[in-house]
């Protein structure tokens, strides 16, 4: 994999060539009253989905308390009432909220008039959703002539360096490219919050794969057997949500996943997340839909250890005579003619042979007639040296600060008893920012030395450290370290100026365990570094019981 540092400030055409000019846009509307700019689509979803929580509430039913703390955040204030909706009602609603990715700006404008959506403040259905490009503008040199935009990705820089990246890689497919930095997004309402922000850290990988290598992956086999929960897109044009729980070796089998490179950065990503502290249980695999795909062309030219012979349907055209005789229309003709199929050319040929003219289906002009004269279609073979091919790509994509949020929300929880001040951020040791936390048990002089030479030594190891040796009491530091998600806890007492023995404490269990301090040392470096868990310390060596930690 190679990585690759770009410009974040582009030309206007590597876009315009891309499709972000004429597509990157998300639908927008506008209160007529107060002005208030709405993203349409979060809009439909956001009163339907209060609609929906107000029929719980006028029924009597309980609303989940998960699903009750998102109406905390609703960029939308006072749009939830306990109104009774029918059955067919809540369906429709529920239909419309599985697809609600899938719609155009038409659409989404059809369901505001269909359900008399109104913005709660005004009591007004806001306008007619209109495209927003989401890209920032800006000039490019003194003279401003040259247009450009902020990168909304890193992948455009990857595929504008995709012929360099191919040599480097002496010609070989397949490989991968990958880019870490920051993009930029003119998003129509942010808010707070790291979910949807218009600076934003991101990560992507392209990986070029020869779209008849069968996309096979050499890895897959180390995690074929890695279940997903799959959300495909024949589920969402159904107006459902249904999770389909599997390997992903029999979704790739089944045809669920399209190929095993595909699968594999599936079943990877699942691993990573797993790993840094995600909670599984709340991750999916949705499925794009096809108004949301992209097309990046690009050209690989591969040289054949054997020639080949290639026989097919050939065209000719006889441009001299051919621009006078369509004028104005000759471009779209001539666009229909080279893009043709080997069936279609086939039957011009026959045509051509049997009235001296072929029929052609353009479109905007109909049928339209070409004499043998302006154009001739012959059945030729030819030996190819190189394969010219464009190259499928698999595209990994990470938000990082969605990421952070997600791990941060689904880490962080409180100790049982309701004492909000004892809260806990459970990440795991190989993410924590500090991994272990360092304490005197008290003031005492004699302590100094000892917590000087631990923070040397982890330092040395490359672990990160602090020390927390202020007045608070052992369990209070303890507590707010736990707070901060550090992972492990050291303290220096009385016993250790003894037999300079430490205890090692683990921040969700609050257990401990003490040892002298090169076995504690090695210890913390093998649950740092994932060769151990603290289940595994806990059995090599002896609990420490006697002395209670935690600030009753």
């Amino acid at each position: 994999m190679l990585e690759v540092d770009c410009s974040v400030l582009t030309p206007e055409i590597v876009f315009k060539t891309s499709g972000h000019v004429d597509r990157f846009a998300d639908w927008m509307c506008k209160d007529p009253k107060f002005g208030d700019i709405l993203r349409a689509d979060h809009f439909v979803e956001e009163i339907l989905e209060a609609r929906l929580k107000g029929n719980k509430k006028a029924r009597g039913q309980k609303v989940d308390e998960e699903e009750d703390g998102k109406k905390k955040k609703k960029k939308i204030k006072g749009a939830q009432e306990a109104v009774p909706l029918s059955k067919e009602v809540v369906k429709e609603y529920e239909e419309v909220l599985a697809k609600i990715d899938n719609y155009s700006g038409p659409e989404l404008g059809e369901l505001i008039r269909k359900y008399d959506l109104r913005h709660p403040k005004s009591d007004m259905q806001p306008t007619e959703p209109v495209a927003f490009n989401l890209m920032f503008g800006t000039k490019i040199g003194p003279s401003s002539n040259l247009a450009g935009y902020l990168r909304p990705e890193t992948a455009q820089g990857q595929f504008m360096n995709f012929a360099k990246l191919l040599e480097f890689n002496q010609g070989a497919m397949p490989f991968a490219s990958a880019s870490v930095g920051k993009s930029y997004r003119n998003e129509i309402s942010p808010r707070a919050g790291l979910l949807r922000v218009r600076e934003f850290l991101m990560a992507e990988i392209e990986h070029f794969v020869d779209p008849e290598s069968g996309k096979k992956h050499a890895r897959f086999h180390e995690v074929e057997d890695v279940e997903l929960d799959l959300l495909d897109r024949h589920t969402q044009l159904s107006g459902q949500t249904t999770i389909t729980k599997m390997t992903i070796g029999k979704a790739v089998k089944d045809g669920i996943v399209d190929n095993e490179t595909l699968g594999y950065f599936l079943a990877r990503i699942y691993l990573f997340l797993k790993k840094i502290g995600v909670d599984m249980r709340k991750v999916r695999f949705r499925q794009h839909m096809a108004n949301e795909m992209t097309d990046k062309p690009l050209l690989v030219r591969q040289r054949l250890e054997t020639p080949r012979t290639v026989s097919e349907w050939e065209v000719t055209i006889e441009r001299k005579k051919f621009g006078p005789w369509f004028k104005k229309d000759s471009k779209a003709v001539e666009a229909v003619i080279l893009s043709s199929t080997q069936e279609c050319r086939e039957k011009w040929a026959k045509e051509l042979e049997d009235s001296g003219k072929a029929i052609i289906e353009v479109p905007g002009l109909g049928n339209v007639d070409v004499n043998k004269d302006l154009l001739q279609v012959e059945y030729r073979s030819r030996t190819e040296h190189v394969r010219d091919y464009t190259p499928n790509v698999i595209e990994p994509s990470f938000g990082i600060g969605r990421i952070l949020y997600a791990l941060c929300e689904h880490a962080y929880w409180w100790r049982e008893g309701g004492d909000e001040a004892r809260s806990v951020l459970s990440f795991p040791p190989a993410i924590a920012p500090t991994k272990v936390i360092i304490m005197p048990l008290s003031s005492n002089k004699d302590f100094i030395p000892h917590v000087t030479r631990l923070s040397q030594k982890l330092r040395a190891a490359q672990i990160s450290t602090r020390v927390d040796d202020s007045s608070a009491s052992i369990g209070k530091r303890y507590s707010r370290n736990d707070e901060l998600g550090t992972s492990l806890g050291l303290t220096v007492d009385f016993q250790t100026l003894k037999d300079g023995t430490i205890t090692l404490r683990e921040r969700d269990t609050t257990r401990q365990v003490r040892a002298d301090t090169d076995t504690i040392l090695t210890a913390i470096r093998e649950i740092v570094g994932g060769s151990k868990t603290w289940e595994d310390i806990e059995k090599e060596l002896p609990v420490f019981e006697s002395q209670d930690v935690e600030d009753q």
